[in-house]
């Protein structure tokens, strides 16, 4: 198992590991986030689209439950499933449709939307000794 392990604890240093984080992601472009409210997924998921040349300005999808961003190679889809009940509304919702090869993706509270993929980034978020860590790991289900 490949993993990453990075600290994010000074905000100065997040461009530089999002930069760490898509180098070892190589063409893999779902990220998946996992930690407890409060923990900085948004606040990373900002420096992420950062460095993807994102200029728009950026928030939390937690009521719109996607926010949508342009970038020069392609658009960044940012979803906050928090307020997601089960896999059938991601569906409804048509989320397959956003998962296209030539875009982003970032997914925060992402339980629900896992069956939809074949393989992705897992990012925990976690703080240890008064420091934010960023764990990450490719996962292939199809393997």
């Amino acid at each position: 198992m490949k993993q990453l392990v990075i600290d994010i604890s000074d905000i100065s240093t997040h461009q530089s590991a999002a930069k760490q984080l898509f180098e070892f992601a190589g063409s893999e472009n779902v990220f998946l986030f996992d930690a407890e409210m409060g923990n900085g997924k948004t606040t990373f998921i900002k420096s992420m689209c950062l460095f993807l040349g994102v200029t728009d300005t950026m928030s939390s999808p937690t009521y719109s439950i996607v926010n949508e961003y342009n970038a020069p190679h392609g658009k960044v889809f940012h979803f906050d499933l928090y307020r997601i009940t089960n896999r059938n509304e991601l569906f409804e919702f048509g989320f397959e449709d956003y998962l296209n090869d030539k875009n982003h993706i970032f997914i925060e509270w992402p339980m629900f939307s896992i069956p939809f993929l074949d393989s992705y980034i897992k990012i925990n978020l976690k703080l240890e000794n008064n420091k934010r860590y960023l764990y990450a790991e490719i996962i292939n289900t199809y393997d």
